[in-house]
């Protein structure tokens, strides 16, 4: 492929949005759902429910601390035969999971193989995404991430159906079959080479210069520490509505509700970070200010039409901060850097993530009810967006360049790649 000077902001990129779509919904779509095998997987092994959670939660954890070796394969190998892997590798791991006689054998494959294959595919599809698009590269990362709300809504009772059908055994075979279209969606990846690549060097000189670069390590705390407050509704919002009195069936609704408005607030967020003049990182923080507003207002509010509205507020806002999110790295460490960047993001914020719900569960067991957890997650979220203050040109009028790095470390000049006379990538 012949290498361009900037992003082609559309043309095959549009192929990229779709694999990211599907890839997302196999990826975060599945996790999001694979509650339903909780109780078959608790009955099956006799275990006890805390220890059944761990099969997630490693699936997880492998997932965003993983994601540095996917970028680094991504440099070196590009992003089409990484995701490929990765899907043969989740799939695989749904395959051996259904044959499971205890939940050893669950860690392992579940927790461990597709969590492996799901850190080769999420990463890399994103920050190939990236380098696609510059203009619209917000609108583009909204389209492609409402895939994760679209396949929680069918997954749920799809897996749900296939249980009662072909018991939890034959459910996980179907979902293997499921995620080896994880396949597909990387052979969708087309490289591209831009001219930015030439002076970057290897995964390496990019980690060395990521780690000296003042800007990004503030985005990487602000993101960590919003990371934090996040999922605390996902985890927390439906025992808080019993505990005033809801049944459980209105309160899982509301959540339901959250997330048709997280769904809206994607892609009206990355139709607005293209639209609105100046540096993506502003509306981020105007979303992330929001989010932290409305979750500290959730313990305050007692009337269900006030907790209606505000799962509202929260679904749109937490949701119009994702797309924006990733589309503020491209603008601090250029598009050359953006598998390396992207990948140590993923894996530094994973530490919000998994503190925030233990936390939250701690200040229940504490004070006897979630007044302390919900306005602690809000807490969390303003001080991510007080931090992203910081970021330059934070006050500009005029959008950051989103293909040239700012502020950035200089590597020295034998770590440079010279440009090749012929390239090698051949005709895609």
């Amino acid at each position: 492929m012949a290498r361009r000077a900037e992003p082609p902001d559309g043309g095959w990129g549009w192929m990229v949005v779709l694999s990211a779509f599907f890839q997302s919904a196999l990826v975060f779509g599945v996790l999001r759902s694979f509650g339903v095998f909780f109780v078959e997987f608790v009955a099956a092994f006799e275990e006890q429910a805390a220890r059944v959670s761990w099969i997630a939660s490693i699936g997880i954890a492998v997932q965003q601390f993983g994601s540095p070796i996917g970028s680094a394969l991504s440099t070196k190998l590009g992003p089409r035969p990484v995701v490929m892997t990765g899907g043969i590798l989740a799939a695989l791991g749904m395959l051996l999971a259904s044959f499971a006689t205890s939940l050893t054998h669950l860690y392992l494959s579940i927790g461990l193989l597709s969590g492996s294959g799901w850190a080769l595919t999420f990463t890399p599809t994103l920050a190939c995404l990236s380098r696609y698009f510059s203009r619209r590269r917000s609108l583009a990362m909204g389209l492609a991430l409402t895939g994760v709300g679209l396949s929680s809504f069918a997954f749920a009772p799809l897996f749900q159906w296939l249980i009662s059908k072909y018991a939890w055994r034959g459910a996980l075979l179907l979902v293997s079959a499921l995620s080896l279209h994880l396949m597909a969606c990387g052979a969708l990846l087309r490289p591209l080479s831009l001219t930015e690549d030439t002076s970057v060097g290897g995964p390496g000189a990019q980690l060395t210069s990521l780690l000296h670069h003042g800007p990004f390590l503030r985005y990487t705390v602000a993101l960590t520490l919003i990371n934090t407050g996040y999922f605390i509704p996902y985890v927390h919002l439906v025992a808080h509505l019993q505990d005033l009195g809801w049944d459980p069936l209105p309160a899982a609704f509301l959540l339901s509700v959250a997330a048709i408005s997280d769904l809206v607030g994607r892609v009206a967020s990355g139709w607005l970070g293209d639209a609105v003049p100046g540096p993506v990182a502003r509306l981020l923080m105007l979303w992330t200010t929001l989010t932290g507003v409305s979750l500290a207002l959730f313990p305050v509010a007692q009337a269900p039409t006030t907790l209606v509205v505000l799962a509202v507020a929260y679904g749109f806002t937490s949701g119009a901060l994702t797309p924006v999110a990733f589309s503020v790295l491209p603008e601090l460490v250029g598009t050359a850097r953006i598998y390396c960047g992207l990948g140590l993001v993923q894996m530094i914020e994973s530490i919000g993530g998994l503190l925030g719900a233990p936390l939250s569960g701690y200040l229940r067991d504490v004070t006897g009810n979630y007044m302390a957890s919900f306005m602690v997650a809000g807490a969390f979220l303003l001080a991510g967006s007080g931090v992203l203050i910081t970021l330059p040109h934070f006050f500009s009028c005029i959008s950051a360049s989103t293909s040239r790095p700012q502020d950035l470390v200089i590597e020295a000049p034998e770590t440079k790649i010279p440009l090749p006379k012929e390239e090698g990538l051949g005709e895609d």
